[in-house]
């Protein structure tokens, strides 16, 4: 699943008059980027949620013939955060039987990384994990707190605040989320919360109840967010310099 219904504040003007999910990078959208580098890993079916500008999403997969894969649009009437999205969109991943029990991606539109994303499916698997998060070392308001088997114990937002402490442990690493995730089905009916609401709260919930939410860590890989147009021009120079490989 791609994450492309946020209404991109911050990338004004450029959103002015587009979702952000088609602003672009070098001539490609931020979307064309997201979903060949998915099929680049083998997906082939994809489901996008929208809401600012939808008609504009839905007319560029149909121009697109969507890239060559299959990708369905869930439209939200009401931004429904990252939560909500996934919950309203849970019919994707459960309508095949076969399938069912098979992790998926989901995946925020503004981000772009060199993340290797079987290498991120095979820990999930080893880890038996409910949801395996993509996480790096960087500075970040808002960061994750993990033990030493990388299993989500809480999270600290902003420096002078306690920290939201859900399973306790002698040791804490905060790491900062990189807005990739592979998630089991099995979740899906866990996702208890209703309307609009995140996605880590659930995840928090789930941990605190002795669920696995593991770390991937991602150190070693290129990630950028693209929630600036500051981010779009060193993510541009990133891509002609070949400091990404796309």
């Amino acid at each position: 699943m791609v994450l492309a219904a946020g209404l991109g504040t911050r990338l004004r003007p450029l959103t002015n008059d587009r979702p952000k999910a088609l602003v672009e990078i070098a001539g490609r959208t931020l979307l064309e980027i997201t979903l060949v580098r998915l099929r680049t890993f083998g997906i082939r079916e994809v489901i996008v949620n929208v809401h600012h500008f939808a008609d504009m999403v839905v007319e560029y997969l149909k121009v697109h013939d969507s890239f060559g894969m299959r990708v369905e649009v869930s439209r939200e009437d009401v931004l429904l955060d990252t939560g909500g999205g996934l919950k309203k969109a849970a019919w994707f991943f459960l309508e095949d039987s076969s399938s069912a029990s098979e992790p998926f991606l989901l995946h925020n539109v503004d981000v772009i990384s060199t993340i290797d994303f079987a290498r991120m499916v095979q820990a999930h698997k080893d880890n038996q994990a409910l949801a395996t998060l993509a996480v790096q070392s960087r500075g970040s308001s808002r960061q994750l707190l993990f033990d030493e088997q990388l299993q989500l114990c809480g999270r600290r937002t902003g420096t002078d605040r306690e920290p939201e402490i859900v399973r306790p442990s002698p040791h804490l690493e905060p790491l900062a989320f990189s807005g990739i995730h592979i998630i089991s089905p099995r979740l899906l009916p866990l996702l208890t919360e209703g309307g609009v609401f995140s996605i880590v709260t659930s995840y928090l919930r789930l941990a605190g109840g002795g669920q696995k939410i593991a770390a991937f860590r991602a150190n070693k890989y290129y990630w950028r967010d693209l929630g600036k147009p500051a981010d779009l021009e060193q993510a541009a120079l990133d891509l002609e310099q070949k400091v990404i490989q796309q």
